[in-house]
């Protein structure tokens, strides 16, 4: 779980605008935040399906919304990737 101060550091790091707390760079670096905590959970925790179908369909909608990105925006698409560090 992200505490609040986490994720509104997170979503002012990515965000847009100063109102912006749902596009697409925001969701995926929230994303990306709860994906990277989840699997230290899983590292020591290696019975907790639960948790892995969990971790799962988060990946599952980060790639989702990189790919509408990338549909819609390749260069915010390559933006995101590269600031994040993710392997696309």
């Amino acid at each position: 779980m992200l505490r609040k101060e986490e994720k509104t550091a997170v979503i002012e790091a990515n965000r847009l605008h100063e109102n912006d707390t749902g596009s697409p760079e925001v969701q995926i670096a929230i994303l990306t935040k709860r994906i990277d905590e989840l699997t230290e959970h899983i590292k020591v925790h290696k019975k907790d399906h639960h948790s892995t179908r969990g971790l799962l369909k988060m990946v599952g909608h980060r790639r989702n919304l990189l790919a509408y990105l990338q549909k819609k925006d390749i260069e915010r698409y390559r933006a995101i990737v590269a600031k994040l560090g993710l392997r696309k």
